[in-house]
Formats: structure tokens, C-alpha cells, sequence
């Protein structure tokens, strides 16, 4: 550990022998609630780190890398690569750690473990804030993704894995290049002198195929969203998502009271969570879960 490292590592052997990773921020903090961050798809707990670090000067933050992502074994079964299994490898952590129960910021594919949470584990719940998920997946969303999920990403230096981020990620008007370079620096890792995409693409393989998308037969996970209710709640919108509507935003307010939703300009799939207003919206539910 580096002197300018603010995190602790951790590491949990999921049921199946694969060795997952953690960054365990704050761990000497007690006594207000702790938060889990949960991240998208492909990426792993490097895109929480300016977050975790804000609020790990009053609580404990535990960022895991998904199996198959960042610093995580690849599975040695990609078909462990699902939002169920996920969910497992994440109460593990939480069981090793002694955590209770946690605020819970799910990106994306996080949102929809921390759904499976509130069908199966509720308890383990304090609260969540969804970053651009809801019950409703928008197909035109999945179908932009796809193509990438399988895909291993070479560059020979940064400022190409810059150029493939801006191609393949839409809405994100006005960005400074210092913000396309932290964008890529969460999706991508530098290993032996090359850029490469640091997750499995074995993930392709339980992903749904553009047939399956195209049919709009989803699961159905309002259910599982309704099951939420009474803990504090909050959703943030890119502004420009292909992903979640703001319709799905207003019939989530209209199912679950008090649900707290921010939109946040010049974004798409998914906002950073640096912005002001996504800040803010975690401070105010947080303030909504500790005395």
C-alpha cells in the first residue's frame, strides 16, 4: 500500500473458489451508516473513487470488483457471470466485513443487484440510489451495448482507448478531455505496455442476444423495485440516457414514496457520480438514514 493509496484492499473467496477484490474505504469509521457501491456492467470500483473518498471521511465505503472485472478472478464458469451470482459474491463481502446492512449505489448493472437484494436480502438494505437503472430497461440502451461486451480492447496508448470510449458511449455533450481520460481510465487498464479492457469477454456469454432484446420479453422487475419500499430512495438520470426514461423515473416516484430523482445535464449512460446534484442527492439520503 502506497502512502497515497486511501483504501484499504480486500479480498473474499466467493462459494465457487473464485478470489474477488474490494477497496475498503473508511474501514475505521463506525457509527454512521456504511455504503456499498455497486458498479456497471463492464466496470469495476475504480469509477466510485472520487465519491468513496467524499464520504469516507465520515463512514465506511466498500467498492467490490464484480467476478471477471478489475482486480477479480476471471470465473472460471462464465456462466457465474450473472446478477444473481454477482449478488452472492457481494453478501459474501458484506458477511466477511460484518456489515449489516448498507446504503447501497448501484450503476447500472448494480441498480439491478441491488433490486435482487430487495427481493432476496431486504435487511442487507439501508437504502439505495439507482445511477441510471430502474425497472425498465430501455432495448435501444441494450442493443448499443452488445457489440461491446465481448469485445477485448487493445490500444498502444491511452489516447485511443479515449477515441473508443467517445465512440462507443453516447450523450455526453461537452465533455472536457480531461473527463473523456477519466472516463477511460475506469474502463480500461494499462497491463505489459497496453491498454486493454479490463473485464472478461466471457461476459458476452450471459447476455441476452438482439433477438431476445428486440422481443420485449424483459423480466419483470417492478416487483422486485416495489419491495423497496419504505427505505429511502434516490435515482439519478443521465439526461440524454438510452437507458432510463423519464417516464420510468415518474412511475417510480409514483410507486415507491419519497423516491428522490435528479437529472444530470449533458450525460447519457451512466453519469459519474461527481456531478453536484448526484453528490448531493447521496448526502441527502444519507441524511435521511443516520440519526
Amino acid at each position: 500500500m502506497t502512502s497515497q493509496q486511501t483504501w484499504r484492499d480486500v479480498h473474499h473467496v466467493a462459494a465457487d473458489g473464485t478470489n474477488l477484490y474490494a477497496r475498503d474505504y473508511g474501514a475505521e469509521r463506525a457509527g454512521h451508516c456504511p455504503v456499498l457501491c455497486l458498479s456497471g456492467l463492464t466496470r469495476n470500483s475504480r469509477e466510485f473513487h472520487v465519491i468513496a473518498e467524499q464520504l469516507s471521511h465520515t463512514r465506511r465505503v466498500i467498492c467490490p470488483d464484480y467476478r471477471g472485472r478489475g482486480k477479480s478472478d476471471f470465473a472460471g464458469d462464465a456462466n457465474t457471470y450473472t446478477p444473481f451470482i454477482e449478488m452472492a459474491d457481494v453478501i459474501g463481502f458484506l458477511d466477511q466485513l460484518g456489515i449489516g446492512n448498507a446504503l447501497v449505489i448501484g450503476t447500472s448493472r448494480g441498480g439491478l443487484i441491488a433490486m435482487l437484494m430487495a427481493a432476496m436480502h431486504r435487511n442487507r438494505l439501508a437504502g439505495v440510489i439507482f445511477n441510471d437503472i430502474g425497472p425498465v430497461i430501455e432495448a435501444d440502451g441494450l442493443l448499443r451495448i452488445l457489440p461491446y461486451v465481448g469485445l477485448t480492447g487493445q490500444f498502444s496508448a491511452w489516447p485511443e482507448a479515449i477515441e473508443a470510449i467517445k465512440a462507443s458511449n453516447v450523450g455526453f455533450d461537452g465533455m472536457s478531455e480531461a473527463e473523456w481520460d477519466y472516463f477511460a481510465r475506469f474502463t480500461f487498464d494499462e497491463q505489459d505496455g497496453q491498454i486493454v479492457s479490463d473485464h472478461d469477454p466471457k461476459l458476452a456469454i450471459t447476455m441476452p442476444t438482439k433477438e431476445q432484446v428486440t422481443s420485449g420479453d424483459a423480466p419483470d422487475l417492478w416487483p422486485a423495485f416495489l419491495a423497496l419500499a419504505g427505505l429511502p430512495l434516490g435515482v439519478v438520470r443521465g439526461e440524454n440516457s438510452d437507458f432510463l426514461t423519464e417516464a420510468t423515473v415518474t412511475r417510480m416516484k409514483q410507486g415507491v414514496a419519497g423516491l428522490e430523482a435528479v437529472t444530470i445535464a449533458n450525460r447519457g449512460h451512466t453519469p459519474f457520480l461527481t456531478e453536484p446534484e448526484a453528490m448531493e442527492l447521496v448526502e441527502r439520503t444519507l441524511s435521511r438514514i443516520d440519526p
